[in-house]
């Protein structure tokens, strides 16, 4: 007699089980998968002149929004990890002056590690003219450094040579860097037509670039997109803008945004000619010395695309320096 009354019980606990291993199947299916984010992070000294302690995993906080991302690894930039691509990129525009100063460049590529890859281009034209190719023989890249031409062409933008070095170099799992050598200015977008506000109503007129060059904006997004770093140590250029204050300030406004959004720094004493770049080229040495490779979990959405995430440590004298977007691919189908 019990065990009959047994089976309707142990019908109704096997429905349960069925519906509840049913429910949690379906929130498995539904829950996103996390998607793995790769990036590269530079640590900074707050005072260059106290010690800088090394990062550890915890030490890292990614916050996308007011949520918190886990962290799954932190590899030191050193030893077996150490490899870098860095691409030395130098506007042909350049008042040949900076001659002088090309010298130091050359003393700082040829005491590159073994583990760096050094490139030589040139920048004119809206494009680049690579003269020396990746190669471990940093006497080689160095010897390939010239005195820039300091002639204008009829499409100067760094911007658009920028984009043309980003999206024709290979990727690869190492660290890919850029120190551009320029103004910033934009000649070949210096001005646009805008109508005057209060002034007589003459329809659009030809002023002065008001803003950054939107090329800038373009070449950050895309050098995000393929985890470039880029650098940059500022030089004067030739002809009027190399004279003008208003844009000079404006292309250095443009090469500071490109460094600060891709997670690498501008080097410049405002808008002055630099005396040496040595000062300059060591703390740019300092930087590569301390960085990481950086892995964390991100939340896809439908379409793959760049997410705005920011990077902060409580360790003391620390300052992370890292891209402001990340790519994350899009969620699994």
């Amino acid at each position: 007699m019990h065990s009959h009354k047994l089976v309707p019980v142990l019908l109704s606990a096997m429905c349960a089980f069925t519906l509840t291993s049913q429910i949690v199947n379906a929130q498995k299916e539904k829950a996103p998968s996390k998607a793995e984010v790769h990036v590269v992070i530079t640590d900074m000294a707050l005072q260059p002149d106290k010690e800088l302690p090394r990062l550890q995993q915890e030490d890292v906080k990614v916050k996308q929004g007011k949520t918190y991302l886990q962290v799954t690894q932190l590899i030191p930039a050193r030893g077996d990890n150490a490899a870098l691509q860095l691409m030395i990129l130098i506007d042909d525009t350049l008042d040949p002056v900076v001659g002088g100063n090309l010298s130091e460049l050359k003393e700082f590529i040829s005491a590159q590690p073994p583990s760096t890859v050094i490139g030589v281009a040139y920048m004119s034209n809206a494009t680049v003219k690579v003269v020396q190719n990746f190669t471990s023989d940093h006497d080689l890249a160095a010897k390939a450094v010239r005195l820039p031409l300091g002639v204008l062409s009829t499409m100067d933008s760094p911007y658009l040579s920028l984009i043309s070095l980003v999206k024709s170099w290979p990727q690869q799992k190492v660290r890919r860097e850029v120190l551009m050598i320029c103004d910033g200015v934009d000649r070949l977008r210096d001005r646009r037509p805008s109508p005057s506000q209060l002034g007589p109503n003459y329809g659009p007129v030809y002023h002065t670039l008001p803003t950054i060059s939107v090329d800038a904006t373009s070449a950050s997004e895309i050098s995000q997109r393929y985890n470039v770093i880029v650098h940059s140590l500022y030089a004067a250029g030739v002809g009027r803008a190399g004279r003008s204050s208003w844009d000079l300030e404006i292309g250095l406004s443009g090469l500071s945004k490109i460094a600060e959004e891709t997670g690498g720094e501008c080097y410049s004493l405002g808008t002055s000619r630099l005396v040496s770049f040595k000062p300059y080229l060591e703390r740019f040495q300092k930087a590569l010395d301390n960085q990481y490779y950086l892995v964390f979990l991100a939340e896809p959405k439908k379409k793959a695309g760049l997410q705005r995430v920011k990077l902060e440590t409580e360790l003391s004298n620390s300052e992370i320096a890292a891209p402001d977007n990340v790519w994350v691919p899009e969620a699994a189908k």
